[in-house]
Formats: C-alpha cells, structure tokens, sequence
C-alpha cells in the first residue's frame, strides 16, 4: 500500500506549484495583468478538457502484459521531464504562446499520472471500505511529500523557497527526480488486476452515453466541481494574502503550507474510518461544514500571529483532505455500476471526468478571482503599495468565496444513493456473472487471468 502510495507524490508536488506559486511567478516574469494571466490559464484548461476524456478512453481500450493503466502511469514520467523543464525555466520575458504550449504539456503529464494512478487504485480492490482506506493512502503520502516541499526553506535554511521567484528552476529539478524515484517504486512493485467485461464483448453508443448520463456521477461531478473550485478560489490568492493582508514575510508564507498540506496525513485516515460508519457522501458533507467553520476561523486570527494561523491552516486543511480522498474512492462505486450496466470497465473515462473537473475548477479560480483583484485595484508587482480598499478585496475573495462554494458542493450530494449496500449488491453481481463466464470460457475472461 506505501509503496503504491507513492506514485501520488509526483502529481501533489505539481498541484502545489500549479495552484500557488507558479500563477503569481509568470505574472511577475511576464509583467502583465492579472487579468491577462488568469484569462490565458482559463482559456488552456478550456483547451485541455478533451484531452483527459481521449486519454480516459484509451487507457480503457489498452491491454498489455502490464495492464491497463500501468503502462500509462510510467508513461507519463518523459511527458513530466520535458514539460517541467520548460515551465520552471522560463525565458527572461516569455509571452502567452510560450505560457500556452508548455502549461498544455504539463497538463498532459499530470493528466497520465493522476489518471492511471486512480484508475489502477480502482483496479486493486473491490469494497466499499477498502477504496477509502487506499484512496486515503495515496492523499495522505501526496500531502507528505507536498509538505517536504513547502518546508525547503527550513530544510535548506533558506536558500530554496517556493515563494521565491529564484528557486523556481531549482524546485523544478526537485520534482523530475522525485517524480522519477516515486513513479518506478510504485509500478515496479503493485501488480495490476485487469478486470474482465462481464457479458458484451461490443461496445454500442448506448454503453459510452451510460457513462455520461449516471445519475451518481453527476451528482459526483457536480460535488467534485464545487469542492475543488472552493479552496481553489483561494490558491491563486495565497502569496497576496498571506503576505499583504496577514504580513507574514516570503520564508513564513510557504512555512504555512506546510501545516495545511501535511493535515492530510492525519485526515484523509481519518475522514476514510469516518466514511464507513457514516458513508462517503455524508462525510463529505460533513467534512464541508467543518471546512466552513475552520475558513472562517482563519479570518478572525489577528495579522501576524504565527502560531495561531499555523494551527488554523492545519485545521482548514485536514477539513479539506476528506473532498479528494472520498469523492475518488466514491468514483471508483461508479465505476463498478457502470461496468455492470455496460459489461465494460469505464475507470479511466470517468476518472478523467473527475480530473476533468478538478482542472476547470483550479481554472475557474483564477479566471474569477484575479480579474477581481484588477477591479478592486490590488497590485500584484513585488513591493508595490496596496490601498486598504484593496486589501479587503483580497479578503473577502480568500474568505468567503470558499465557504459558499464548498457549501453548494456539500448540497449536490443531497440524496445521493450509492452507498454501501448498494455497491455490495453491485459487487456480488459482477463476481456472480464473472464466475458463471469463467466457467463457460469466453477468450477476454481466460486471457484477463
């Protein structure tokens, strides 16, 4: 499990640098408008959303010696290489097209990585319990190595620190090897179960719309959407608020992402043992209200308390954790649903749905948010001078957007229906059909085994 685990640590690492430091970075490199930077980011998640979808489908169409997913998680390793290369070593004054072409490569690279991963995780178990205890591994040794990360500057005493424009290029070699490392440990010791179709060996139109028309991953869809682009809303935001709303310096801003991202460790185990006395979904709605009320929290702790903040960003964080962790483990239900309605396994489409959205919603935020900077007249350029006008502005949009958005998220899950009895139910068909095909010998059951 810890060593499967570790395959997340590459995919954390980028989202850390995506969201928080590489936005602000580029709009200081390429002196332009917030505006500007947060339209060109939305406009190349737009351009990116089909590409998971065609990369879900074939990664469901492959079949080799290693798997399905397998070879696509590895794969994924040279596409991370070359893009990580070119985001994190930008020339002097790049424009947009630059901006464009390596962030779509990047994307790619995340897409491989994230998407054979999960799919494979669905792969290697099939109870309801047992997916939330892995999908809570695999969160919680990402946020571990994503907290290495924001403590640099402790561990380094300060010569490499996220937050600062100088230590881009050398946190992007950081990653290719640690990338590097994790990947080869996770696919060299997890074997991959290839799941057989159970009862059609076509595939028609009506079994690719089943995947787009169930009702449970809509409603995941909706969820996923909404509880991603909350505390995504703040991302973008975090340098600016952290250091002229709250008045930490550069070094304290990325020493408080360390309590925020490590918080996953202790609370993706545990919204996972939460889920199966509750159920996933109610979790998720309860973890939502608790991220409210911590958000709030934070906003009430006085301008340059260290120790208090501290403690409240790991509060919003493990709050936070429960969203990733389940709604991939509730993903992976789905995925047995369908396969048992369609006689296909759909894994990577639909968690390329749910990458999907993870990507429009960290796009979202900074498409919504940064104009609104512009309009409210905060100036994003080092040292520049803020009016407090400004300053508020770039509270209530670190504040309080989150909490409405995380809110509506917890809504759509409302009268959700996948549970766990459901899925056993699901579950026991699939193994009865399986068993009753394993004894008529049709090729693609023998030739799974």
């Amino acid at each position: 499990m810890l060593a499967f685990s570790l395959g997340s640590i590459p995919a954390y690492l980028l989202v850390s640098m995506l969201s928080t430091y590489l936005p602000p970075f580029y709009a200081g490199r390429m002196g332009i408008s917030l505006t500007a930077i947060g339209l060109t980011i939305g406009a190349l998640r737009l351009a990116d959303l089909g590409v998971d979808l065609a990369l879900g489908w074939l990664m469901d169409q492959t079949r080799t010696a290693m798997g399905r997913y397998r070879p696509w998680f590895l794969a994924g390793l040279p596409v991370l290489w070359v893009a990580v290369y070119k985001v994190f070593n930008p020339p002097l004054h790049p424009d947009t097209g630059y901006l464009f072409t390596w962030y779509i490569l990047l994307y790619v690279a995340y897409s491989m990585l994230v998407l054979g991963h999960s799919a494979w995780a669905a792969s290697l178990s099939g109870s309801y319990n047992e997916r939330s205890r892995m999908f809570g591994w695999m969160l919680g040794v990402g946020v571990a190595g994503s907290a290495l990360l924001q403590a640099t500057p402790l561990l380094t005493q300060g010569r490499i620190r996220p937050a600062d424009p100088a230590s881009i290029p050398t946190i992007g070699w950081i990653i290719m090897v640690v990338a590097t490392v994790m990947v080869l440990i996770a696919t060299i010791s997890t074997p991959e179960r290839v799941a057989p179709s159970v009862g059609k060996d076509r595939n028609t139109l009506k079994d690719y719309l089943a995947v787009f028309t169930n009702k449970s991953m809509l409603r995941l869809l909706g969820a996923d959407l909404f509880l991603i682009l909350g505390p995504g809303s703040s991302a973008p935001i975090y340098l600016f608020f952290f250091h002229e709303s709250k008045g930490f310096a550069l070094g304290a801003v990325s020493l408080l992402l360390i309590p925020y991202g490590a918080s996953g460790i202790l609370g993706a185990p545990f919204w996972a043992r939460v889920a199966q006395s509750l159920g996933k979904h109610r979790t998720v709605q309860l973890a939502g209200l608790g991220y409210a009320i911590t958000q709030t929290i934070l906003m009430l702790v006085p301008a340059g308390l260290f120790w208090p903040t501290f403690v409240s960003m790991f509060s919003v964080g493990f709050c936070g954790s429960a969203f990733i962790v389940l709604i991939r483990a509730m993903v992976a239900d789905v995925a047995d649903e369908v396969r048992l309605q369609t006689g296909h396994e759909r894994s990577g489409v639909l968690y390329a749905l749910v990458t999907l959205t993870q990507k429009l919603g960290s796009s979202l935020a900074v498409t919504i948010i940064y104009p609104i900077l512009d309009l409210v007249g905060f100036v994003a350029k080092p040292g520049a001078h803020n009016t407090p006008e400004a300053i508020r502005g770039l509270n209530m949009c670190y504040v309080f957007a989150p909490i409405i958005l995380v809110v509506i998220g917890s809504v759509c899950l409302i009268g959700y229906k996948l549970d766990a009895k459901r899925q056993s139910e699901i579950r026991a068909k699939l193994d009865e059909i399986a068993g009753a095909e394993s004894l008529s010998g049709p090729g693609e059951t023998a030739a799974a085994e």
